[in-house]
């Protein structure tokens, strides 16, 4: 009898052992895969980037609108212009008769015919189309200058050819620094040694 009770005993509490066992399996496992479950979503929302804002466009860069000289019927009128400035004295960053300086006079006649250029004497020298050859230099270009003689350098001067009479005689209107508005011979020994670049800002030539 008390074999059977034994027996009986140890099966019942084999099952129920069993039966808990498996359970807690079960209870254990079960939030073990929503805590992962969870955590998995945690971390896909954690990896995700933060919204940006749409991207910008780049503000447009404005160029002043230019304006190259029509033609060469458009020289006389440039010349007779140019020439009104004669005497006026020079200033560093003047654009009328009351003080002028070099870059500021191209800019100044051209202004008075109506046609915009650039203002400052480095993007005069880039603008039209360069002169290669003295002998094909004619009025209404444009001629630069060096500071120094036979040496390479920044464009620190420049001027409107306004007369072409020889080979050796070709006559510009500049802003002198010592003497104002005034015409010179490019072929000056001043000026010769200093002169770097003719150019022509006018079209249909």
């Amino acid at each position: 009898m008390k074999k059977q009770i034994s027996v009986a005993t140890f099966l019942t509490f084999s099952i129920l052992l069993s039966f808990l066992l498996f359970s807690c399996d079960t209870l254990r496992k079960t939030p073990e895969k929503s805590v992962t479950s969870k955590s998995s979503r945690r971390t896909l929302i954690s990896k995700k980037p933060a919204a940006r804002p749409p991207a910008r466009k780049p503000a447009a860069t404005t160029r002043p609108a230019y304006s190259n000289p029509r033609n060469t019927s458009d020289v006389p009128q440039v010349v007779q212009v140019a020439r009104t400035y004669t005497g006026t004295p020079y200033r560093s960053g003047g654009n009328d008769k009351n003080g002028i300086d070099c870059s500021g006079l191209i800019c100044s006649v051209y202004s008075e015919v109506g046609m915009k250029v650039p203002r400052i004497s480095w993007q005069q020298s880039e603008f039209g189309q360069e002169v290669s050859q003295l002998k094909d230099i004619k009025p209404g270009d444009w001629l630069f200058f060096v500071p120094e003689a036979g040496k390479e350098g920044y464009v620190s001067h420049a001027g409107i050819v306004t007369d072409v009479r020889s080979p050796q005689e070709i006559i510009f209107i500049h802003a002198s620094t010592s003497r104002g508005v005034r015409e010179d011979n490019l072929f000056s020994t001043y000026f010769k040694g200093r002169f770097v670049k003719a150019m022509r800002p006018f079209q249909g030539i």
